[in-house]
Order: C-alpha cells, then sequence, then structure tokens
C-alpha cells in the first residue's frame, strides 16, 4: 500500500486562514431565501481543520391537536435532537424508512417551521415546556379540549398564561387559541351553539338558527378567550345516521341547503371578531357509520362530477362568505388522488380547494395522528408530506408535547435540507401570520 504523502504542519495555518476567507465569502454571496433570518448555507471544513463543536436548534416542545371528528387519541415522537461536529450549518442529510430526509434544523429553520405547528397539552395547565416554546415564538396556536377547561376558572387561568408567553415572544403576536365548538355532542366548552348543526334544518327560520349558533359560539369562545372555532361542519351526507350525520353534525343532505347555513353560521361568528373553519374539505359526506378517519384509513370512490357537486358545492358559499380557514380531509378520494389522504394532496389543496374554487386563506390539517395515516409514517414523515401538499397549518391533537416538537423538527429540517420549497414555506408562514395579527392583541 502507497504511503500518504507527507505534510508538513508548518502549513497548516495558512490553510485554515484561507477556509476561513473561503467560508466569509460564500456565506456573504449566498442566494437570498425569501424568508429571511435563515442560516446560510452549510460549509464543510476541511479534515483535521474544524473546531470541534455542535450545532442544530433546540427541541421546540409542543402538541398539535387535530380536530374534525371527535379528538384522536394516538401519539406522537421522535423529538429528533442532535449534534454535529467539524460543521457549519446543519448536519449531513439522512433518509428515513419511508424516505423523508432529514437533517439537525438550524434554530431560525425552527422558528419558522413552529409558526406552522398549533399546539396541545394533557391536563389543565400549560406545561413550562409549551410556555417555552410560545415564548420563543415557535408556535403558531394551541387547542384546547375538556380535560383542559375543568372549569371556567381553571381555564380563564390557561388561557392568561398562554396569552403572556404570545406576549413575551419575539413578534408579540397572538396565538391561535381553538377549540371544536360545532353544537350539541361536539362542542369544547360549556355553552352555545347547545343544539347540533343538524337541529336547524327542521327549525321554523333555519338560516335565523344557523345564524344564532354561530353568534352562540363566538361568545362562548370569546369570553374563554379564544379566537379560533374549528366548524363549521360543511359535509352532506349521503343517508340519513351515516358517519357525519350520526350525531347531528351535518346541516342536510342537500348541498345547497349545507351551503346556505354554513355560511350563515360562520358570516354570524366571525362577525364578533372568532374565525371559523370550515371542514371537511371536500367532503365526508359519503362516509358510512363506521368510516371514521380518527380510527383508520378510509377511501370514499365517489364520482369527480359527483364530488364536485355536493361535497365541494358548499365551500364556494363559505369562500365567497370569507371563510378564514379550511381543514382538510384523512379520507382517500380516488376521482381526484388514489394513494394519497386528501390532507396530503397537493392534487386536494393545490388543485381542488385552492385552484378551482379559488381559496387564499388558512388551510389546517385535521388530527395529524389519525388513524387513517398508519401508511404515512411518524409524525415527522407526515407533517412533512402536508407541508409538501400545500397545509400551512398543521395540528397535533395526542396532548403530548413531544408530538408538535416532532412536527416541527421535521418541517424545519425539510426546509433546510431542501425538500420544501423554501418560498411555497415563506407563503405559509405569512398567511397564518396574517391570520393571527388580524385577531388582534387582546
Amino acid at each position: 500500500m502507497p504511503r500518504p504523502p507527507h505534510r508538513s504542519t508548518r502549513r497548516t495555518p495558512r490553510r485554515a486562514v484561507r477556509f476561513a476567507l473561503v467560508a466569509l465569502l460564500l456565506a456573504a454571496v449566498g442566494p437570498a431565501t425569501g424568508l429571511g433570518p435563515v442560516a446560510p448555507l452549510a460549509v464543510q471544513a476541511p479534515p483535521g481543520l474544524a473546531d470541534p463543536g455542535t450545532s442544530g436548534g433546540p427541541t421546540d416542545p409542543g402538541t398539535d391537536p387535530g380536530t374534525g371528528t371527535d379528538p384522536g387519541t394516538g401519539t406522537g415522537t421522535g423529538t429528533g435532537t442532535g449534534t454535529a461536529t467539524g460543521t457549519v450549518g446543519p448536519a449531513p442529510a439522512t433518509p428515513t424508512p419511508t424516505g423523508r430526509t432529514t437533517t439537525v434544523p438550524t434554530t431560525a429553520s425552527l422558528r419558522l417551521a413552529g409558526r406552522r405547528i398549533v399546539y396541545s397539552y394533557p391536563g389543565d395547565t400549560p406545561p413550562s415546556e409549551l410556555l417555552d416554546t410560545i415564548r420563543a415564538g415557535r408556535a403558531a396556536g394551541v387547542i384546547l379540549f375538556k380535560e383542559n377547561a375543568p372549569s371556567p376558572e381553571q381555564l380563564q387561568r390557561a388561557v392568561d398564561l398562554l396569552k403572556a408567553a404570545a406576549k413575551e415572544s419575539p413578534s408579540g403576536a397572538p396565538l391561535l387559541l381553538m377549540t371544536d365548538q360545532e353544537g350539541g355532542k361536539v362542542r369544547r366548552l360549556p355553552g352555545a351553539p347547545v343544539r347540533e348543526a343538524g337541529a336547524a334544518r327542521s327549525a321554523a327560520d333555519p338560516v335565523g338558527e344557523a345564524a344564532r349558533a354561530g353568534a352562540g359560539a363566538a361568545g362562548t369562545l370569546a369570553d374563554a378567550g379564544l379566537n379560533v372555532n374549528l366548524a363549521p361542519v360543511l359535509d352532506v351526507f349521503d343517508a340519513p345516521d351515516n358517519f357525519i350525520d350520526h350525531f347531528g353534525r351535518s346541516y342536510s343532505g342537500k348541498p345547497e341547503v349545507v351551503a346556505e347555513l354554513g355560511a350563515a353560521f360562520l358570516t354570524a361568528q366571525q362577525q364578533l371578531g372568532v374565525a371559523a373553519t370550515a371542514k371537511h374539505f371536500p367532503g365526508l359526506g359519503a362516509a358510512a357509520r363506521e368510516e371514521n378517519t380518527d380510527e383508520r384509513p378510509v377511501v370514499l370512490p365517489v364520482p369527480l362530477a359527483e364530488l364536485r357537486a355536493r361535497g365541494e358545492e358548499p365551500y364556494r358559499a363559505a369562500i365567497a362568505g370569507g371563510v378564514r380557514l379550511v381543514m382538510t380531509s384523512w379520507a382517500v378520494y380516488p376521482a381526484l388522488d388514489a394513494d394519497r389522504p386528501a390532507g396530503l394532496s397537493s392534487a386536494v389543496v393545490q388543485g381542488e380547494l385552492r385552484g378551482r374554487l379559488g381559496f387564499r386563506g388558512v388551510t389546517v390539517t385535521d388530527a395529524l395522528e389519525a388513524g387513517a395515516l398508519t401508511a404515512f409514517g411518524d409524525t415527522g414523515d407526515r407533517a412533512v408530506a402536508a407541508a409538501r401538499a400545500g397545509m400551512d397549518l398543521l395540528l397535533c391533537s395526542a396532548r403530548d408535547i413531544q408530538q408538535g416538537a416532532a412536527a416541527a423538527e421535521a418541517l424545519a429540517a425539510a426546509l433546510d435540507s431542501g425538500h420544501l420549497d423554501a418560498g411555497e414555506f415563506s407563503s405559509a408562514v405569512g398567511r397564518v401570520d396574517t391570520l393571527r395579527t388580524s385577531l388582534g392583541r387582546s
């Protein structure tokens, strides 16, 4: 075996100086990303010249609640901390079992990624880890469930803590504080609307009943300090007592009725300062009684013409009425995408919702830990797939702080590695930030 060439140690300082100059030059002329303070390109030092050290942003604790149906119970793990020695910037990328490329994310990218995450937490008091994440500006919002509000007084204390942490963040922007307050059995806080959505269709004045329910929901949430309701449901049921109609969550089996009543609900609610969320695009009305995406994969083989005429039609009225958010379904619609659930499909999110219907507001996923997503990897894989499809906000409803952390770190790593487009990422963050600032600072 030939001997390695002799290298004089006297030349090392000059090489170190040359490398330092090259690194500074690359950092100075690196391409702009349009994302603000995103870290410059990584520069690998020649062997033997790098100073030992570590890189990689802190883990963001958090959990994101998914909604749509009854809250999911799955948990997410994989907080993903790590160190890199001898490098400047992210560590080398490594593939996950599902093909997602991961890197140790930069702190700047973690901050951007966190602004797309809605966290949740167990019990009646926000944990310190979540409050620290909010103070660092690495959270878009928090979803609340019944377990977080055992009494009005405890809920008020929790909301006060969350809001105070948000005011200490770099931007001071308000959090998106949300819950499911549809009415009837699906309401997380005591108070209006007491009756389910389906009750409106039998009222003497259906439109007036829906509007009163929307105003009632706004009053309940605003009194508790919340500013986003994950309602109304715009699913048009195919058969009475099927999955979406069983608890009266659908206004009607007629798309024109759902469109009219849903628009009345969301308009009345948003006029009182609480943002509305139309769900579950492009519609769960064809799901049979046992087809619950929280629990298992669901395929709805509805013909495209029917899906657009029935499932999507109420969203035209909602978008015309200025609905602020749209939540996608986790069902698979072969007429649009035979391989992916709606919330992971750019054909659904970008093609139908944004392209065909012209929605320009915030898109939000259903529960990221839903059973319908068992074939799509871990929390990080699902988060990146949803972001690539065009989802702005990601909800992890396992009430496990680490679920939100895993989602945020995966997004940040995918941004750093180029797996997620920087311009699209910036646009998504911008839409979420605009929604947050529009909801006031109280």
